[in-house]
């Protein structure tokens, strides 16, 4: 009886088995497919993470130079920053027209056929040839500007919180440094004079940052030391009653734009690369250097070698900045007419086209 009972248990697990085969329960057929689903889905990678915070690395880099300047000054140099062939025509032109002075000056910049953010940064010479010298630079805050204003601008106050955290940021007789909000303000102390704050980008912060490659620490702009200094006060008087002039500039942090005449400020520049990201949303690689179609700047001596960029170039919506390529050659052109050599260990080396139709909207 046992044998019999065991014959007719394997006889009916044996028919159970033909009937699912056969599609006999519908109901659990499809789970073996479910599960090789699962493990598939498991490899998608991450969110961009990583991106996010190597892009936050790479503008804290950028806009080191610069976060510690008046509002007014980064905004005219943010919005200059995307004009990187005119930035080096007005070098040049202000080093073959060093005796004009005042309003003299001022009147002969207005004839010029730059923007007015150019115009507006001719009034401080060091950091015009700062810019200059540091073409490759110049022209990566110009395109992350272009590309993504308000994470520039945002990095800019994380850059200020920063500084002051490390003890080099708080009012003093040149500058008043004051709190709105979540955001630092800082202005001069006297309307009518400008003092640029000299300091070291790469240690002024705190805790060191990567020094930009090939940089250029400008006589004038540069403080090698922990801290901040300041140097002569530029009387912006005589500047005033032009539409480029220092009060027509400032920042607008609450909406993290360069505000221009009370209007955010919009680049016409054809030098800059361009991703249609839409407003505030940034995307910093480099495909194929500073022109477009190859061509080289008007303004730009023939010497200056144009590719494309180079191997190693990060790429990706937040890729970070092509430090080689067209932006290289500007660099290189910037070097060459001042005769500098590259910024290393906290040393300085000196040396002193069409209007693009930056407007507002």
């Amino acid at each position: 009886m046992k044998r019999s009972k065991r014959v007719v248990a394997v006889f009916v697990a044996g028919s159970l088995v033909l009937a699912l085969g056969e599609g006999g329960c519908a109901t659990e057929a499809p789970q073996p497919e479910m599960q090789a689903a699962v493990p598939a889905q498991s490899q998608v990678p991450p969110a961009s993470a990583p991106e996010t915070q190597q892009a936050s690395a790479d503008l804290d880099q950028l806009v080191a130079p610069i976060a510690l300047y008046p509002d007014a000054l980064v905004a005219q140099i943010l919005a200059a920053a995307t004009y990187p062939t005119q930035v080096v025509q007005a070098n040049r032109w202000l080093q073959q027209n060093q005796d004009v002075k005042g309003e003299a000056l001022a009147a002969a910049i207005d004839k010029q056929t730059w923007d007015p953010s150019v115009k507006a940064v001719a009034q401080f010479p060091a950091l015009l040839a700062m810019l200059d010298q540091n073409l490759a630079w110049t022209s990566s805050l110009g395109d992350a500007y272009v590309n993504g204003q308000q994470n520039v601008l945002a990095a800019v106050q994380v850059m200020r919180q920063r500084a002051r955290q490390a003890g080099n940021l708080q009012s003093t007789q040149q500058e008043n440094v004051t709190d709105d909000g979540q955001t630092i303000v800082i202005a001069p102390s006297d309307p009518n004079v400008v003092y640029v704050p000299e300091y070291d980008p790469w240690v002024v912060y705190g805790e060191p940052l990567a020094l930009y490659p090939d940089w250029i620490g400008v006589p004038g702009v540069f403080y090698d030391g922990p801290g901040i200094e300041f140097g002569l006060g530029i009387g912006i008087g005589v500047f005033a009653g032009f539409g480029w002039g220092w009060h027509h500039w400032g920042a607008d942090w609450h909406r993290h734009d360069v505000m221009y005449d009370h209007h955010a400020f919009v680049s016409h520049s054809t030098t800059v690369n361009r991703h249609d990201f839409g407003h505030g949303h940034a995307s910093f690689a480099h495909a194929g250097g500073l022109t477009r179609g190859g061509s080289r700047p008007a303004g730009l001596s023939s010497g200056a070698h144009f590719g494309g960029a180079p191997s190693g170039t990060r790429s990706g919506a937040f890729g970070g900045f092509n430090h080689g390529g067209a932006a290289q050659a500007f660099s290189s052109r910037g070097r060459a007419s001042v005769g500098g050599a590259s910024h290393s260990g906290g040393g300085f080396h000196g040396g002193g086209g069409s209007h693009g139709g930056g407007g507002h909207r």
